[in-house]
């Protein structure tokens, strides 16, 4: 995420996710029915899950369907009489990734307790991943762990998740990708996705107006975008999202990345002629995609994101924009964020003066050109560096006093910064937005310690280890504390739309993010508890201020 601010010394992460695949023991193999095709998936006999995997929810996006929105596909292609889906189906191309990819990638993936019939009408949790909108794969994640929690708790739900395209291929920019309504495709094949549950979780025992999505960086910044004009109506009735909102990543349109795109044709050999014609997608849809990828190695992950694609699109205005026209969903939320959200995105270099000025190019470079005029821009930047003073014991990691690892005290200075211009703030601005508007919203603040290189702190990725359980055994006992008291708070939520069923392990009660009332769940393994929503509140009050500057 936030691969515009990649220039930042601030390096955009990689972020892919690390979950083992699931390892499933065969015993009866569960079917289900799309369309005409019985799909026979598979039973974990040791966790009594069963797993169906790899399901086309849309015809691959090959040829002429490459570079084009998603062609939902209701039913499985060629209405077959079988279809195997007793493993997760390829990842979508990206960089440095050594599972299988394939261009035909657009599948869903679904796990449930064993034994339930179509009849059982269980809530589903329908999982978005992140990965900088440049990696990531649903086959990184086994939700065993998940699901069977929600059944030993006594409130069994279905886990959905799904692929989405990444990179050049998933957001194309440029101005012919924009006049051809082109972008935003990653965040189409969601929308296709929650379409595909809509008509087909019923018969795997899920109920379709009980879906909650929930996802991670720009898991949650996607599908807080399908917030927007409401697109969301209809498919899912409330979201949990973590460290990501729609105003995160500065949108701005795909004819501003014109040069990235042309530089991206330039690196296809059978394609450079028409780099600069504005009529290139014709040539790219028939070149290799070994040809694709090369190039866009050499290109690099920064600036494939979302953009604003204007009125019927998917994004059409900055979120502060629509905010204020009262044009998004008003479905139950829960929106968090981790403690130090920036220091992933902050390239620790030895020796290097994070200086004032050094701060200021970065991030003038980074949201420009400006929708404010460059004066104002500058003005909006120094007003903030006076508010985010250069000294160790307020930057982040916080609470690690005047610990600087070896670096310019200025590093901390500009992770503190990052963390609350991307995250925080916009976190802070959408759920008193929404609470103002009358939802019903709650929010959270992970400050549990961890393991690993202490300079992080609790960093950007932390969130998505205690969903799935990878923590439960690592011998810290407040992870495995932490692990269980999160899913549980994420289950009830999404079987209730409220965090306080009173169901599973003991935890404090959740208490809801209202307008006379801004306050968030510390989750904690060793001192889960609400706090004020009030932390750092001169800096990000002046972000917030003036949205349209960032881009919120």
């Amino acid at each position: 995420m936030l691969s515009r601010i990649a220039s930042l010394v601030l390096l955009l992460s990689n972020l892919s996710p690390t979950h083992a695949v699931p390892h499933i023991h065969r015993s009866v193999s569960p079917t289900a029915t799309v369309g005409n095709t019985q799909v026979t998936g598979t039973t974990n006999s040791t966790t009594n899950i069963e797993f169906f995997g790899g399901i086309p929810f849309a015809y691959p996006p090959l040829g002429s369907l490459r570079f084009q929105p998603p062609v939902l596909q209701k039913s499985i292609p060629g209405n077959i009489a079988t279809f195997n889906a007793t493993s997760f189906g390829n990842a979508c191309y990206q960089l440095n990734f050594t599972d299988t990819m394939s261009e035909d990638c657009l599948t869903v993936n679904i796990f449930r307790p064993a034994g339930i019939s179509s009849n059982s009408k269980l809530p589903v949790m329908f999982w978005t991943y992140g990965g900088g909108f440049h990696s990531g794969a649903s086959s990184s994640f086994d939700a065993s762990t998940l699901v069977g929690r929600s059944v030993s708790r006594g409130t069994p739900i279905i886990y959905v998740s799904t692929n989405y395209r990444l990179g050049p291929l998933g957001f194309p920019q440029g101005n012919e990708a924009d006049a051809t309504g082109s972008v935003n495709l990653g965040i189409k094949d969601l929308l296709a996705a929650l379409n595909w549950v809509q008509t087909n979780i019923q018969t795997f025992g899920g109920d379709s107006t009980r879906v909650t999505m929930f996802g991670q960086s720009a898991g949650a910044i996607m599908s807080s975008i399908t917030f927007l004009d409401s697109q969301v109506s209809g498919l899912a009735r409330a979201a949990i999202l973590s460290s990501g909102s729609a105003a995160t990543s500065p949108a701005f349109t795909a004819p501003q990345h014109e040069s990235l795109w042309q530089s991206f044709v330039v690196g296809v050999p059978s394609c450079a002629s028409v780099a600069t014609s504005g009529s290139t997608l014709d040539c790219m849809k028939n070149a290799s995609v070994g040809d694709l990828m090369a190039s866009y190695a050499a290109v690099g992950t920064t600036g494939w994101m979302p953009v604003i694609d204007g009125s019927g699109g998917v994004f059409p205005a900055i979120p502060s924009t629509l905010f204020a026209q009262g044009r998004y969903s008003k479905i139950p939320f829960i929106s968090g964020d981790v403690l130090d959200e920036g220091t992933i995105f902050v390239t620790q270099v030895s020796g290097l003066n994070y200086s004032s000025a050094f701060i200021k190019k970065q991030f003038t470079a980074a949201y420009s050109p400006p929708l404010v005029t460059a004066a104002e821009l500058s003005s909006k930047i120094d007003e903030i560096l006076a508010l985010y003073p250069d000294d160790p014991a307020l930057g982040s990691p916080y609470n690690t006093g005047n610990e600087t690892f070896g670096l310019n005290s200025g590093w901390k200075r500009a992770t503190a910064i990052f963390g609350d211009l991307g995250f925080q703030s916009t976190r802070r601005m959408w759920l008193q937005t929404a609470a103002a508007g009358g939802s019903k919203v709650y929010g959270y603040l992970l400050t549990q310690p961890q393991l690993g290189d202490p300079s992080l702190g609790v960093d950007h990725t932390s969130t998505k280890k205690y969903l799935y359980g990878d923590l439960l055994s690592d011998g810290v006992a407040s992870d495995a504390v932490l692990s269980t008291m999160m899913m549980d708070y994420w289950i009830s939520f999404a079987d209730c739309l409220d965090p306080n069923d009173g169901k599973g392990a003991e935890r404090p009660t959740w208490g809801q993010y209202t307008a006379s009332n801004n306050v968030l769940m510390q989750l904690n393994g060793s001192n889960a508890t609400m706090i004020e929503d009030d932390y750092r509140s001169e800096g990000m009050a002046a972000i917030n201020a003036d949205p349209l500057v960032f881009f919120h």
